[in-house]
């Protein structure tokens, strides 16, 4: 899918092309490519002179491929960002080139974004530009808008994570926890972590390509300002991460010493069950002994009755004192 966006009274507004005549109809600031196809590639290096590289969306490529400038003057930055995915949590990879000092090509000034999958943070500006006069001025303000409303984003995804874990907290220290509730407990802590974890990472990349903006002298004063903003806001955001590890890990402790107290209470009665038997067996060993001599008992008429109590005797008072005791709760 290609999608153009032309600036128009201070808005953004977008068109979908399907055929070169009609990319040709529009001034964009910003050509949006998802998923683009060989022939929507072609039409972008037919009409803007763009070659799209091969590896543009790899997630293995090198640093120092990710943040470059070509001789030509394009501008090559390669960024995640973050999907919070209920189900499937992840981070895309969305390549951008911006050619500002080439005039002899119709790409100056337009900003270029590949990408296989739609990103919650693009229809989010997408949104704000349509509803915002003069939120976008220029392409490079289209770039800085998106690192800054992929900070929100993750914000935005961090409060929910501490949300889910004050739920998480709640029935954890409650005290009843079962084992059935602490299996469920670590699941959605193990969820949690997983998606704070991609929240940091994502947060870093961000920051390289902000960083990346600034020491290129791309920008004007007042976007200078704003990437310095939007780099003060990410550290704050990786202050709230470090500190959702800190809760989950907690959790997680917590959680994992309710399972040793339950799986402890159930040794504890085996062992007070073992312990409560071995008068009765060692009675039942005494009268089981095959030995010629003197056991009076063997001759009474009650004699295996009596046996019967004492070892029934033996076995109750050891448990009567244990309970006394409080050892069995």
């Amino acid at each position: 899918m290609l999608n153009i966006f032309t600036l128009a009274n201070g808005r953004l507004f977008q068109e979908e092309i399907e055929s070169l005549e009609e990319l040709s109809k529009f001034q964009p600031i910003w050509v949006d490519l998802e998923s683009p196809t060989l022939e929507e590639k072609r039409w972008i290096k037919q009409y803007y002179g763009l070659s799209i590289p091969e590896d543009a969306m790899d997630e293995d490529i090198e640093e120092s491929a990710r943040f470059y400038e070509e001789d030509n003057g394009e501008l090559h930055i390669r960024s995640d960002f973050l999907v919070a995915d209920e189900d499937e949590p992840r981070t895309v990879r969305v390549a951008f080139i911006l050619n500002l000092v080439n005039d002899d090509l119709k790409s100056k000034g337009v900003l270029f974004s590949i990408h296989d999958e739609d990103v919650p943070v693009f229809r989010l500006l997408r949104m704000r530009a349509r509803r915002a006069p003069g939120l976008i001025e220029d392409a490079k303000e289209v770039l800085l808008k998106l690192f800054d409303a992929d900070a929100e984003y993750s914000a935005d995804t961090l409060e929910g994570i501490y949300v889910e874990l004050e739920k998480v907290s709640t029935q954890v220290l409650s005290g009843d926890v079962t084992d059935a509730l602490a299996g469920e407990v670590l699941g959605a802590i193990a969820r949690h972590e997983d998606l704070n974890g991609r929240i940091r990472r994502n947060m870093m990349d961000t920051r390289r390509a902000v960083s990346f903006m600034m020491r290129s002298k791309m920008l004007n004063g007042e976007q200078f300002e704003e990437a310095r903003l939007i780099l003060r806001d990410i550290d704050s955001l990786d202050s709230h991460t470090a500190f959702l590890f800190d809760k989950i890990n907690f959790l997680m402790d917590a959680t994992v010493g309710f399972i040793n107290i339950n799986q402890n209470k159930i040794i504890k009665i085996f062992s007070v069950a073992s312990v409560a038997l071995l008068p009765p067996t060692l009675i039942a060993s005494v009268y089981g002994m095959n030995f010629k001599g003197y056991f009076p008992e063997l001759e009474w008429t009650f004699g295996y009755p009596y046996a019967l109590g004492l070892m029934i005797a033996s076995a109750v008072v050891p448990m009567w004192y244990f309970r006394k005791r409080g050892w069995l709760k």
